[in-house]
């Protein structure tokens, strides 16, 4: 799927959790429920880091081209490494390491590890980057249409915002995770969710997407897992645009009136 359907589908999952969540009477405070719904709007974002092209590439200027080069090259390098004799070979790690379980979880940890140790600062860092992200996402039209610094500076004052205001008691820094030093641990989680959500996005695609990866099936490690291929379409399509995404968009709706208890 393209840039805007990963994060719309991201924000979607978050609020989703957010009902559940409310179902197993243990609601989000609404700072946790907006937060995380941006940051799962980033964090929807970031498998691509092994694309060129890819809307995270041009996120942060010569720091990101550069990363996603660097992650192309690993993710690659990983490939040729496990892949078996069936798993065809390909000239580029797109759709490889980091679009699987355990990156996804690895980004997941670490996010968390960086707001539980990083302090505020770490805090903030992780924030922002995602509501980069999500800007690039969501207001992708608007964000294409403006310069790069303008972005940064809307990301970094929403983040310092959310930080602040889940700073305050009772919104949401302890949420899930009340122990000493633990507070924001909950980061990690929709950062991961949204990793894994692209990959399910990208496994809906022609291509499929190899989401389990290390484990084997039949005989490939890299096997793209997916619907049957009359179900599955081009990324960009018409039902990624006039399907999904406001199906997306009225899950999304849906979820976080649930999340708000304004629905039973």
């Amino acid at each position: 799927m393209m840039g805007p359907a990963h994060s719309l589908s991201g924000a979607a999952a978050w609020l989703g959790v957010g009902a559940a969540a409310a179902l197993m009477d243990r609601p989000m405070p609404w700072p946790v429920l907006l937060a995380g719904a941006l940051i799962c709007a980033g964090a929807a974002l970031a498998p691509d880091l092994d694309h060129k092209a890819a809307t995270i590439s041009r996120a942060f200027g010569p720091v990101s081209r550069t990363l996603c080069e660097i992650i192309d090259r690993l993710s690659y390098a990983t490939y040729k490494a496990t892949r078996t004799k069936a798993d065809p070979r390909r000239s580029g790690g797109h759709r490889t390491l980091t679009h699987t379980w355990p990156w996804a979880l690895l980004c997941g940890a670490g996010a968390a590890a960086a707001c539980v140790y990083g302090g505020r600062w770490g805090v903030l860092a992780v924030l922002f980057v995602h509501m980069v992200l999500a800007i690039e996402g969501l207001l992708w039209r608007h964000a294409r249409a403006s310069s790069d610094v303008l972005v940064w500076l809307l990301g970094a004052a929403g983040a310092w915002m959310l930080a602040e205001v889940l700073d305050r008691p009772g919104n949401g820094s302890g949420w899930l995770f009340e122990g000493d030093g633990q507070q924001y641990m909950w980061i990690g989680l929709p950062v991961a969710l949204g990793a894994l959500v692209h990959c399910i996005g990208d496994a809906l695609t022609v291509s499929g997407c190899p989401v389990l990866w290390p484990i084997p099936i039949g005989r490939k490690r890299w096997y793209p897992i997916g619907p049957p291929k009359a179900m599955r379409f081009r990324a960009g399509s018409w039902v990624e645009l006039k399907v999904l995404m406001p199906v997306f968009a009225g899950l999304g709706g849906i979820g976080a009136l649930a999340a708000l208890q304004l629905i039973g």
